[in-house]
């Protein structure tokens, strides 16, 4: 347990105290040749210093405090039987941080689903708030830049829900937008036309279920992937029903998609609305849903940002980049904008 901080030094540096409780928790929380050790260094402001079972941080009262709260953290996802990485570690303080009270132990180590020894969790506070609306309400968009689980997730509550009983079947569809009249000029049948649209769907499943399980599960119509196309004039009940990349929807499939919510059934709409391949002047469904659904009961919108991507690092300083790059042009075509009240064009 953390020592009461007392001064250190006349700048309002002061130290505080962790005793781990036995060796084992110290070798496992410094992790593997010290990484982990190495990652909370790097991370906290505070000076840390391991000695024994005991661990000193030395900085200002805030920055030692947010260290204790890590090293709580850490030691709970220990108890919990949970591995350390440095992944885990800069996930954990990125929570603590938003000053929330969210607990990351809480997060990282909610299971979704478990295959094959691998276990899907969310990583972040949003993809968990997420998970649980998912959970709430029939209808889940879920938006955010690429990589942020949104699809990912949506996945692993489908095959959560059949394995469970909740629904009979899961239903996965994605609009093929970029085939257009060039699709009958690819070689092969139909579906071996829109399987290249289809395939990051295919993938995912084959991460959560066994492979050899899913062409059977298919072919009894258990499971369930198609164009966007072949929903119109279907009812679908008992259903998980999930359509991705949503944003190359336009307003009237969008509204043509949403209406196929039989009973029994829920829906989660996935998408990211910078990344549109609609034709120049189409409307994204996905960009004019909020204005028409926002507030309607049994409806929710899950927002994730660059903070939630799970891929590389370098993944989410890319999706800034762009959201920067696209703000600046946008100043430059409409011009800065005015803050609320102001009245530059007045005669004084």
């Amino acid at each position: 347990m953390p020592d009461t901080p007392h001064a250190s030094s006349a700048v309002e540096r002061v130290v505080s105290k962790i005793v781990v409780p036995d060796d084992q928790s110290m070798v496992s929380l410094l992790g593997s040749r010290d990484e982990v050790l190495r990652t909370v260094e790097r991370v906290l402001v505070s000076d840390v210093h391991v000695r024994g079972n005991e661990i000193t941080l030395t900085g200002s009262a805030k920055d030692n405090a947010l260290g204790v709260l890590l090293f709580e953290q850490l030691l709970e996802l220990l108890d919990k039987g949970e591995p350390l990485t440095g992944d885990a570690v800069e996930r954990s303080l990125g929570m603590l941080r938003q000053s929330d009270g969210s607990r990351p132990a809480e997060v990282l180590t909610l299971n979704i689903l478990s295959n094959r020894g691998r276990t899907i969790r969310p990583k972040t506070l949003n993809q968990k708030a997420y998970v649980e609306a998912i959970d709430r309400n029939t209808i889940v968009f879920g938006v955010g830049p690429a990589g942020t689980g949104k699809t990912y997730l949506a996945m692993a509550k489908a095959v959560q829900a059949l394995q469970a009983k909740q629904v009979n079947r899961i239903i996965l569809t994605r609009p093929a937008v970029e085939a257009g009249e060039r699709l009958g000029f690819l070689p092969g049948t139909l579906y071996e036309k829109i399987d290249p649209y289809l395939r990051p769907l295919y993938d995912a499943l084959h991460d959560m279920l066994d492979p050899e399980s899913i062409p059977r599960l298919m072919a009894a119509g258990t499971i369930e992937v198609a164009p966007l196309a072949y929903m119109r004039g279907r009812t679908l009940n008992d259903a998980f029903i999930i359509l991705d990349e949503a944003q190359n929807t336009s307003a009237e499939q969008m509204k043509m998609f949403l209406t196929r919510l039989g009973f029994g059934s829920r829906i989660v709409v996935t998408g990211d609305v910078t990344q549109v391949d609609l034709p120049s002047g189409t409307t994204s469904g996905l960009r004019v849903v909020r204005d028409i659904l926002e507030g309607i009961d049994d409806v929710h919108f899950a927002n994730l940002t660059s903070a939630d991507v799970v891929r590389h690092k370098l993944v989410g300083r890319i999706v800034d980049a762009y959201a920067q790059y696209d703000a600046e042009l946008e100043v430059a075509r409409t011009g800065p904008r005015r803050a609320p009240g102001r009245r530059d064009d007045v005669r004084r």
